[in-house]
C-alpha cells in the first residue's frame, strides 16, 4: 500500500498539473520562447493555484554537480522561487530526461523532489502522480539502463567529468533521442500497448485513487480504468501546451494558448 499525502483544498483553490516541458530543446531560441510561454502560463493560475505539480521531463537534461547547475532556465527558476515565496504548494517529479535532479530546488526553493510515484488525498478525491517512465509491463530496455543511471557510483562517475563535458555529451544524448522522434507528440496504440494504463489498473486492484497522472507519453489521454478510477496523461509543451486542472470535483485536460 502507497502512503498517502494529504492535501487540503480550500473553496475556490486548484491544483494544476504539467509535465514535458522539455526545455533546452530542440533549440535555445525555441526553448526559450517556449519557457515565456510556461510563464505565462504560471502567471495566469497563480490566481487560484493551492498547488502545481511539475510531472517530469521539464528539462531535457538537467544533471546536478555539488556546486554547479546547468546553465539557462532562469525564468523558470526565479518564477517557481516566487511561487514558493508566495505559499503556493510546488512539487517535482523527475522525469527520464531529468532523473538527476538532487537538492537544489529543495534547498533553494523549497520545492521537495520525489523519485517514485505518489498517492494524495486532495478534498476528498485520491490522485497518484508519476512521470511515468519505465512504469507498467514492457520497455525493458529502457528499464535496464534507468538502473544503471540511477545508480549511486554511475552519478558519481558522471560527476567527475568536468561540466562543460558532462553537459555536452548529456545534452547531446537527449537531444538525439528527441530528433529521432522528429518533436512529434506520441500516437495512442490501444489499451493493450498503454503500459501505463496496466500500471494503473494493477495499483487500481490494490488501492483505490480516483486520477492515475502521468506524463511521459507526449500526448493527451483520459482513459477510463475502472468505473470509478481514470488515468490522464498530460501530453507536453513542444507541440500541445496542455496541462490538467482539479477545481475539486473533477480533473480536466486544458490547453495553453491554443
Amino acid at each position: 500500500m502507497l502512503s498517502i499525502e494529504h492535501l487540503a483544498l480550500p473553496p475556490g483553490r486548484a491544483v494544476y498539473f504539467a509535465s514535458d516541458f522539455h526545455l533546452g530543446s530542440p533549440t535555445p531560441a525555441a526553448s526559450r520562447e517556449r519557457e515565456r510561454r510556461i510563464i505565462r502560463w504560471l502567471d495566469m493560475i497563480r490566481a487560484d493555484a493551492e498547488a502545481i505539480f511539475l510531472v517530469g521531463d521539464i528539462f531535457d537534461f538537467w544533471f546536478e554537480y555539488r556546486q554547479v547547475i546547468p546553465k539557462g532556465f532562469s525564468r523558470l527558476q526565479g518564477k517557481l522561487a516566487e511561487l514558493s515565496d508566495a505559499g503556493v504548494k510546488l512539487a517535482l517529479f523527475p522525469g527520464n530526461h531529468d532523473m538527476w535532479m538532487a537538492d537544489y530546488f529543495t534547498e533553494e526553493m523549497g520545492i521537495p523532489v520525489y523519485r517514485l510515484p505518489k498517492s494524495y488525498q486532495i478534498g476528498d478525491k485520491y490522485f497518484l502522480v508519476a512521470h511515468g517512465d519505465g512504469l507498467g509491463p514492457g520497455d525493458f530496455t529502457y528499464k535496464q539502463l534507468k538502473k544503471v543511471f540511477e545508480n549511486g557510483f554511475a552519478r558519481w562517475l558522471f560527476r567527475w567529468l568536468h561540466p562543460d563535458i558532462g553537459l555536452f555529451f548529456g545534452n547531446g544524448w537527449s537531444h538525439k533521442r528527441k530528433v529521432d522522434k522528429n518533436y512529434m507528440p506520441d500516437t495512442y496504440r490501444g489499451d493493450e500497448d498503454e503500459w501505463l494504463w496496466h500500471y494503473a489498473r494493477s495499483i487500481e486492484s490494490q488501492q483505490h485513487h480516483d486520477y492515475y497522472i502521468f506524463g511521459h507519453r507526449h500526448l493527451l489521454l483520459d482513459l477510463k480504468v475502472t468505473e470509478n478510477s481514470r488515468y490522464l496523461n498530460l501530453g507536453e509543451w513542444i507541440n500541445l501546451n496542455t496541462y490538467a486542472r482539479f477545481d475539486g470535483q473533477t480533473t480536466k485536460l486544458l490547453t495553453f494558448e491554443k
